[in-house]
């Protein structure tokens, strides 16, 4: 084993600082830390269901998913991805013009920890944030950052732009290849529903290929599974988050 240089060692231990500083807000994944800040996780009031959508838009999906919510007279947040939007520009425009809620998930899905304070991470949302004000001609109001890794830099870059982190409090776990409508509906029941955030997938594109039609196969069901017990499905926007 060779010897470690003094600066060699004030190296590392710099890196391992701006590291630990960095990763810090990831404590709010943790169930425990995330019951002392509720509103990150998307806990609203009783009775509404915040239903968000993330990684579309998608061409090849992301337009059934639409058709159904129309039918089912739903709007829901769908949490974008800028690579995807611009290359989906119309169906981003479908969207929004369907009355849904257009929120911020980054430019791609890399996870925010890879980018280093700072600087990429506020690259990834402007260049987002652009793209959908341009776009639609409307900015988004939140953020949710890939895999639910919400950095100081993504913290700090989000407060700067009046970005509301939000992450979920139920999801469907519906990015694997074995997901079926059935599991999709049994994690999400499984979770906090009432008064909740439920986070699904209406793109594969970071996902297990064609994994969205579970999705889109358990999104009825669901649907009548809150309708059944009086709980009103929409867009985190009307979801009621505390301050």
């Amino acid at each position: 084993m060779h010897a470690v240089s003094g600066p060699a060692r004030a190296v590392a231990l710099g890196g391992a600082v701006v590291l630990a500083a960095q990763a810090a807000p990831l404590l709010a994944r943790a169930p425990g830390v995330r019951a002392l800040w509720p509103a990150l996780s998307g806990h609203g009031p009783p009775g509404h269901v915040a239903l968000t959508f993330d990684d579309g838009p998608d061409g090849a999906s992301t337009p059934r998913f639409l058709e159904l919510l129309a039918h089912r007279k739903v709007q829901a947040t769908f949490f974008v991805l800028g690579e995807m939007a611009q290359r989906f520009p119309d169906v981003l425009r479908q969207a929004h013009d369907a009355g849904h809620e257009i929120a911020v998930h980054g430019w791609d899905h890399r996870n925010h920890l890879l980018h280093g304070p700072g600087r990429a991470t506020r690259a990834q949302l402007d260049r987002t944030l652009e793209l959908v004000d341009r776009t639609v001609g409307a900015r988004p109001r939140f953020f949710r950052p890939p895999y639910g890794v919400l950095t100081t830099a993504g913290l700090r870059a989000a407060s700067a732009r009046n970005l509301r982190p939000v992450l979920w409090t139920t999801w469907g776990k519906d990015w694997t290849a074995e997901a079926t409508a059935g599991s999709v509906l049994r994690s999400v029941t499984a979770g906090a529903v009432d008064g909740g955030t439920v986070l699904l997938h209406d793109s594969d594109c970071t996902s297990a290929r064609e994994s969205w039609h579970a999705t889109y196969q358990a999104l009825p069901a669901l649907l009548d599974w809150c309708a059944d017990r009086d709980l009103k499905v929409g867009t985190l926007g009307d979801h009621g988050l505390p301050r």
